[in-house]
């Protein structure tokens, strides 16, 4: 294991490399988001963010934080790429230029280990609305430090679950287990093939990237056994148990599959399952409002249940976007004060009334699951998202002791890169250009080279 500065120094060499590769954005949009006030008489604060739906519509809203704080709000809203870049070069080099970032459960634990991050301890034990119980206990888990600080709170969050056409099941005579097995999802994707003209059984990711084809594949290798790394860092991604559940993924999809499947992703399967070009879909919770949405030709024919199993009891993801203060920030205070208000039960009550139940940034408590507004727009799949978040252990989420947390990635800095190249070879696998055997012999080394040696000094 690596500790204490030799860590520290291995996390800004795998920064440094990251930059130099991807470069830094341009400046980003955003401006001023304040307004009311006292035109910034509490003070001023910068926040960085990625230009998700729900970010966009906490611009809208964040006149009425300015009018009820004084605190004027400067946004810089970047793509997700572009905004991950630009945060981690803000908070390597700790400038102090954002009070306040976008940033994930993927970043929080190694961010918190190079003290980046501020701890939120101080300002939650003062702060008694925001209420911190009310947090969904896998959210606050995967936001928390080695320490058992809290570094981040949740602005929305997600899992991964099986999404499939009840009509089309009724067609078929067939019937979707509340808990599936992966076995039994691979049986019935076979005998709902063709079901409807040209209708394929399921659809899954098969684009190349750590957060494409990897975030549900390492899902599947968790459930089937395998991991990506020992806890002594011993990389294990030609391990029987990995390259089971690879072959298993990649002769899944290739049989009953998606047209297109080496380059499709989270979109491109989404856009198969609105269209009904497929029957079912495993992939993230966040989709559900999408398919239900006024619209959609395929709202109210959808059925959800569990992500699939094998040896695990539960295995879908979890993922948060969430907010970060920056330890070099002049403004923590203030920056305290912006979180409490942008995650808080009341601001989910402001987008619900303002701009509607179904755009509410929820996943992250457990109010918003109780409140029958909310409960009416989500109601096909609201229990089955909280289920599958309520379910979610980043920190066990297989069948042995890992080296850091994190179900569908590996929270170090590394695994990014280690994984969009591992990616590669499997969808080549996809593709029929390669064997599962040879991918992840390729991938095997990576991963040593890329993480074993560095990690097992």
């Amino acid at each position: 294991m690596v500790g204490g500065q030799t860590r520290r120094a291995a996390l800004a060499a795998a920064f440094s490399g990251a930059l130099l590769v991807a470069g830094c954005s341009g400046a980003g949009g955003g401006g001023s988001a304040g307004g009311g006030g006292e035109d910034g008489a509490g003070g001023s604060i910068n926040v960085i963010m990625v230009n998700n739906p729900q970010m966009v519509d906490l611009q809208e809203l964040t006149p009425r934080f300015t009018e009820e704080t004084g605190i004027t709000v400067n946004y810089t809203v970047l793509p997700e790429n572009d905004v991950r870049d630009r945060i981690t070069q803000e908070f390597a080099s700790q400038a102090g230029q954002y009070d306040v970032a976008s940033i994930s459960n993927y970043e929080v634990p190694f961010y918190s280990q190079n003290d980046w991050l501020a701890p939120l301890d101080e300002y939650l034990a003062g702060d008694e609305e925001f209420d911190q119980d009310d947090i969904l206990p896998a959210m606050e888990s995967s936001l928390t430090g080695e320490d058992g600080s809290v570094y981040a709170e949740p602005f929305y969050g997600e899992s991964s679950f099986l999404m499939y056409r009840t009509d089309v099941f009724e067609q078929a005579g067939l019937t979707m287990p509340d808990n599936p097995t992966w076995q039994e999802v691979a049986d019935l994707a076979a005998r709902v093939d063709n079901v409807q003209p040209g209708m394929r059984g399921i659809c899954l990711r098969g684009q190349p990237g750590w957060g494409q084809v990897f975030a549900p594949l390492t899902t599947v290798v968790n459930t089937f056994g395998g991991t990506w790394f020992e806890e002594d860092w011993t990389a294990k991604v030609n391990s029987p148990e990995f390259t089971e559940a690879t072959q298993f993924y990649v002769d899944l999809v290739r049989a009953h599959g998606e047209a297109g499947a080496p380059q499709a992703g989270f979109t491109e399967c989404l856009n198969n399952m609105t269209q009904g070009n497929v029957a079912m879909w495993y992939d993230a919770t966040s989709a559900a409002g999408s398919l239900e949405a006024e619209g959609s030709p395929v709202a109210g024919k959808i059925g959800y249940v569990a992500a699939p199993v094998v040896e695990t009891d539960s295995s879908g993801w979890l993922y948060t976007w969430a907010w970060g203060i920056q330890e070099a920030s002049q403004n923590k205070e203030d920056a305290w004060e912006f979180i409490s208000w942008a995650s808080s039960q009341g601001y989910e009550e402001l987008v619900g009334e303002e701009l509607g139940w179904a755009r509410v940034p929820a996943g992250k408590r457990s109010s918003t699951y109780e409140n029958p507004q909310y409960q009416e727009q989500a109601g096909p799949f609201y229990e089955a998202t909280r289920n599958a978040i309520l379910a979610a252990d980043p920190q066990s989420p297989g069948v042995q002791p890992r080296p850091a947390p994190g179900i569908q990635f590996v929270a170090i800095p590394e695994f990014a890169a280690m994984a969009t190249q591992v990616s590669q070879f499997v969808s080549s696998a996809i593709a029929g250009q390669t064997s599962v055997t040879d991918a992840l012999n390729q991938g095997q080394r990576v991963a040593e080279e890329q993480v074993t040696q560095v990690y097992q000094q």
